[in-house]
């Protein structure tokens, strides 16, 4: 076997868990091999460059090996080599992410705390609604 759909190579190498999850960030335009964007029945061969967008993520591939059976991980590892400018770029977009600031400190508005409430209860006094008392 020298050839394989692309769709099937990426499951068989656990990229995607299943075929129709390949199939479909391939139809999204997720999936270019050699720079060229593919259809999910486009074959690929040794010697390719597959590169892959997952979210913010973008992993460049070389293709070492054929197979379109899924196997255990260690076998799914040899089919493909990825570029070294691909690691760098993934660890510098960790590196990013994990000194990112933290979501939640920019929350301003929202659910009151318990002190919030407190307060807003003693600025209410003795009133039991917000309609003006006539």
């Amino acid at each position: 076997m020298d050839k394989v759909r692309i769709d099937k190579w990426l499951w068989a190498a656990r990229f995607y868990k299943t075929r129709s999850l390949a199939t479909d960030d391939i139809g999204k335009g997720r999936v270019q091999i050699n720079g060229v964007e593919v259809k999910p029945a486009r074959d690929v061969r040794c010697g390719d460059t597959v590169e892959m967008r997952h979210n913010a993520i973008v992993r460049t591939v070389v293709v070492r090996g054929i197979s379109d059976k899924r196997g255990p991980a260690p076998v799914a590892q040899q089919l493909y080599e990825e570029t070294p400018q691909s690691v760098q770029l993934r660890q510098q977009m960790a590196e990013q992410r994990r000194m990112g600031i933290e979501p939640a400190l920019g929350l301003t508005q929202g659910r009151p705390t318990k002190h919030d409430r407190r307060k807003l209860e003693d600025a209410w006094g003795t009133r039991w609604s917000a309609s003006a008392d006539s």
